[in-house]
């Protein structure tokens, strides 16, 4: 299952695992780019805007009801935006739609997931690399820019990676996150920020930019191998490697104290 398959690296993935003979199931915003990938592939797929968490709750009830079995779960949709907005959530739109959304949808389908030993598999960023987060300020009331919201993000679906694997690695559940590169897209289309200029000006096509492709490699990688064998559950990922991320992604007190506010602001407290 593939969250943001509509386009990007959720869609090249998508079609990389259809084509290897996989089940996918595909979830995106978009109700004509979604409907047209999955009929293109033949795969099943539902809807949600992850900007709602209500809609988010529907999906859960929606997947757990269609699917009685997730082996790959991969929260993969998200977005930069410009100007601080709240959702109707009241919380802060990039951090919802890149943290809190996956976050409540894979504890909404936790007992699927560790039913089926499944793996959850998070895209994050290098932008985690410099980020910094305030548990205290999840919805940036005292200090906010775009990029310094999406960091945070980037940077929490690294704890959320470590905690998810903390709490439920025992019990045979496997989380990994990893960095696709920066890729040719629509990223940041609804942003003023420099990675606007980055991904939709002529300078994207001197840049060394990735394919969709290219940048799904390591999400593919990840669902077909072994974790414990071919990579180590909990690890944040680039190119197949270890890769390099924020000091404070290896701060286990703060991965909790990330999670338990998150759960709180989100109601599944």
């Amino acid at each position: 299952m593939i969250t943001g398959a509509s386009d990007g690296i959720g869609a090249a993935a998508a079609r990389a695992l259809t084509t290897s003979g996989h089940h996918v199931v595909l979830v995106g915003r978009s109700a004509t780019k979604t409907a047209e990938i999955a009929a293109d592939l033949g795969t099943p797929y539902f809807l949600a805007d992850f900007s709602d968490l209500s809609q988010v709750r529907h999906l859960a009830a929606e997947i757990a009801a269609a699917c009685p079995r997730i082996d790959v779960l991969a929260n993969n949709a998200g977005g930069i935006f410009g100007d601080r907005q709240l959702t109707v959530d009241g919380l802060e739109k990039t951090m919802q739609v890149n943290h809190f959304a996956p976050f409540l949808l894979t504890n909404l389908l936790i007992d699927t997931l560790l039913d089926s030993r499944a793996t959850v598999i998070n895209t994050s960023s290098l932008a985690s690399r410099a980020a910094d987060i305030d548990v205290d300020d999840l919805t940036f009331d005292r200090r906010y820019s775009a990029n310094r919201a999406y960091g945070a993000s980037k940077l929490a679906n690294v704890l959320f990676t470590k905690e998810l694997q903390r709490r439920y690695g025992d019990r045979g559940l496997s989380s990994a996150a990893f960095h696709p590169g920066i890729i040719a897209s629509n990223f940041a289309s609804e942003t003023n920020t420099l990675w606007r200029y980055l991904y939709h000006s002529p300078l994207r096509r001197v840049t060394g930019m990735l394919t969709s492709e290219e940048g799904a490699r390591d999400l593919i990688w990840l669902a077909e191998t072994t974790p414990g064998a071919e990579w180590t559950p909990g690890g944040y990922y680039d190119k197949h490697k270890i890769g390099r991320t924020s000091p404070l992604a290896d701060d286990q007190d703060l991965a909790r104290e990330l999670w338990d506010r998150s759960a709180e602001l989100i109601g599944l407290l």
